[in-house]
């Protein structure tokens, strides 16, 4: 799940991203040591300082995993630029899309819980994004083979189309 988390009204971290690796914005970009951090945000680790992306994601996390959309709703820009890649809602653009996809998600019957492990922080200006991998769990098996992530995402799909 990649999504643009941020405490400010920001460009989308994505656009930037892209921009940034291609050579053409002039802005400078950082990644947060080269090697990818193996300890997994829970969602269950202090949030501290919200400016912080390691708190930012957490807070995410801690939303996701307790299905808290308010929570949700404060973990994003409240910008039409935001943008989110998941593979449950594919790519969606707008201030609203978060709340969206994510009301569809806590509505439907699946009960999965995620941490977001393997990972790089990566910074331009006031911007950050995460690069990196989720493993879910249902209480029963982890979720990182295509068959199981399939079965979830009908699951959410079949709960997000009786919302509608």
């Amino acid at each position: 799940m990649l999504a643009v988390l941020s405490r400010r009204d920001i460009v989308t971290a994505a656009m930037l991203g892209l921009a940034s690796y291609f050579g053409l914005s002039s802005v400078s970009t950082s990644a947060e040591g080269m090697k990818p951090i193996q300890n997994p945000i829970t969602g269950n680790e202090d949030l501290g300082d919200l400016s912080q992306p390691q708190q930012a994601l957490a807070q995410f996390y801690r939303a996701f995993n307790t299905r808290d959309i308010k929570m949700i709703d404060e973990n994003f820009a409240h910008s039409d630029e935001v943008a989110i890649d998941n593979p449950l809602g594919g790519i969606r653009r707008g201030a609203d899309e978060p709340h969206k996809m994510y009301e569809g998600v806590f509505k439907s019957p699946a009960d999965v819980h995620v941490e977001f492990w393997d990972y790089t922080i990566h910074r331009a200006g006031d911007v950050f994004w995460a690069v990196g991998r989720e493993r879910g769990t249902d209480g029963k098996e982890v979720i990182e083979d295509a068959k199981l992530l399939g079965d979830y995402q009908g699951a959410v799909q079949s709960g997000s189309a009786k919302t509608q």
